[in-house]
């Protein structure tokens, strides 16, 4: 038995990923042929949700032929999706892999103005699709031209659903700074973590200290943060836990944050408590960084992880 799981994608992108050689300033680079996936934090998470046997509904914003093309891909995955006219041409990102030293480089677009109209829509959605009980995943980038608090104003619209938060920037600061009632799970990486306490969160104490004073403040009931190829910190107000990261040989980090918050929420729709979800997590966030370009996590890799990524008391 599974809870119902929703994820938001306001600010989605058609990812493509290639290769070169070496990137030299001024030479035309040849590339590879591009593989192109669906992407954007939430779809990601759905994605992930499905390639390790779960269900979930992805509301995606998609606009113009991009987003045609972005809509295909979603469909050959067999993702469950619910579309919204998005204004605009859906987004496009670029990932390439430098052969020659094996580093990544990312090209983010910013996507298309949303206006009154758009965000109208989104809440008379999420009205319809968030099931009171179930879990409900806002993730990836705001789209430009919403309010600094408008996942907040998501969160709140969705009574009765454990909302999950994995935003950043100034979205992330301002939830910080004027929380959500009753938000479910919060997640950053370290570097965010780092920013909103004002110093180094050096050891793993540091981080959960951070971690169960968010809680205390009333910001999320779970807390979450990434410490990069360490592993993964979580408080929850009666327990301070830490999964570490597997040790693998690291192809591509895209899409592992994306795939942490996936076996999370999927564990916890599962009825798994949070040592047992953080540990899937970690599992998830190690197996995504094995995989080439875009590509997310693989099932079998993350039970085979698994027993590497047990959560432990901080």
């Amino acid at each position: 038995m599974q809870a119902p799981i929703l994820t938001v994608t306001l600010n989605p992108a058609l990812d493509m990923a290639t290769e070169v050689p070496a990137i030299i300033p001024g030479h035309k680079l040849r590339c590879t042929d591009p593989h192109l996936d669906p992407g954007g934090g939430g779809l990601n998470v759905s994605r992930a949700i499905k390639a390790l046997g779960g269900d979930s509904l992805a509301l995606v914003a998609i606009g113009g032929l991009t987003g045609d093309r972005l809509a295909g891909l979603i469909r050959a995955e067999g993702v469950t999706f619910l579309s919204i006219l998005g204004p605009g041409e859906t987004r496009q990102s670029l990932s390439v892999t430098e052969a020659s030293t094996g580093k990544q480089y990312r090209f983010m677009l910013p996507g298309p103005v949303w206006g009154p109209a758009e965000r109208a829509r989104v809440f008379t959605l999420l009205a319809a699709t968030a099931r009171p009980g179930g879990y409900s995943v806002i993730s990836g980038s705001q789209p430009p031209g919403v309010p600094i608090d408008f996942s907040a104003q998501l969160a709140a619209s969705m009574d009765g659903s454990h909302v999950v938060l994995d935003t950043s920037g100034a979205a992330l600061f301002e939830v910080v700074k004027n929380p959500v009632g009753g938000l479910a799970v919060l997640r950053m990486d370290g570097e965010e973590g780092e920013e909103l306490a004002g110093h180094k969160l050096e050891t793993r104490k540091d981080t959960a200290d951070f971690a169960a004073d968010l809680v205390a403040r009333g910001v999320a009931k779970r807390v979450i943060i990434a410490r990069g190829a360490d592993g993964n910190i979580l408080a929850d107000g009666t327990r301070r836990l830490f999964a570490p990261a597997p040790k693998v040989k690291v192809k591509s980090t895209v899409g592992a944050g994306d795939s942490f918050v996936a076996a999370f929420v999927l564990a916890l729709a599962r009825g798994q408590d949070s040592a047992q979800a953080l540990a899937m997590g970690s599992a998830a966030a190690a197996a995504a960084v094995m995989t080439d370009g875009t590509a997310l996590c693989r099932a079998e890799d993350v039970m085979r992880l698994m027993h590497e990524a047990t959560a432990v008391e901080v």
